[in-house]
């Protein structure tokens, strides 16, 4: 089991429609275990009436569920953190400083990882599902057809190869085949490095802004941008179905 931990302010709203959006999403049977705290969570059982609404209403399930406050033993046990703004991704490395290349925002994770990890798509999903897998070049010189030459490089280090050649430098044809296959902690890996080499962008597009004492309406449009990353999280964990 490969737990998934979102964190926001109260364990209220954000977080909590995040833990559930993703395991609605998720196929059944899937390994990842979605979970939820909040830096200034008063604990209990029991989900806030509005947040349940709205959750329902997207197709999410509100039972069962506890309020717990973020600590430094939920952080170390996640395979990946999300908080739902820079800040709660913040609080969640000050308590576990070993986890920082874990903890991401919720959206930050998402448009680090979209379109596939550095070049390459196709994994194993938690759940055991594999994503339709990118076609990529193997060197046929390798002994057994072994992967030698991957495309762009990605996170296996391999170099780079031209375009779709139909020979390399000795006159030995390529032949096509799937790409190769990540784990959950690669995925993660990979969208950590690629963090650090890519250009920042304004807080407001890694964050979910809090809904806490708004309208009606606005904790909707809140939870359907929850749901929009969550869905394509869910795709990228473990082949989920996404929503536009």
């Amino acid at each position: 089991m490969t737990r998934v931990l979102f964190v926001c302010t109260g364990n209220v709203h954000r977080s909590v429609l995040a833990e559930r959006l993703l395991a609605a999403r998720l196929p059944s049977g899937s390994a990842v275990r979605p979970e939820s705290a909040g830096t200034e969570a008063r604990p209990g059982p029991g989900m806030e009436r509005s947040t349940r609404a709205v959750l329902e209403k997207l197709g999410g399930d509100g039972s069962g569920f506890f309020a717990r406050r973020l600590t430094a033993s939920l952080v170390a046990g996640a395979g990946l953190v999300l908080g739902l703004t820079r800040e709660h991704r913040e609080a969640a490395v000050r308590l576990a400083p070993s986890a920082m290349r874990r903890c991401f925002t919720l959206k930050e994770f998402v448009r680090l990882t979209a379109g596939g990890v550095d070049g390459v798509r196709g994994w194993t999903g938690a759940g055991g599902v594999t994503p339709p897998a990118e076609r990529r070049f193997v060197d046929r010189r390798v002994p057994g057809g072994a992967p030698d030459r991957y495309g762009p490089a990605g996170v296996h280090g391999a170099a780079p190869c031209a375009a779709a050649p139909d020979t390399v430098d000795s006159g030995a044809p390529f032949r096509e085949a799937p790409a190769p296959v990540l784990g959950f902690d690669a995925v993660v890996a990979a969208a950590a490095a690629r963090r650090g080499s890519t250009a920042a962008v304004p807080a407001a597009e890694d964050d979910v802004q809090d809904p806490w004492a708004q309208p009606y309406d606005v904790l909707y449009e809140c939870a359907r941008e929850i749901d929009r990353a969550a869905s394509r999280l869910a795709l990228l964990l473990g082949g989920g179905s996404a929503r536009v």
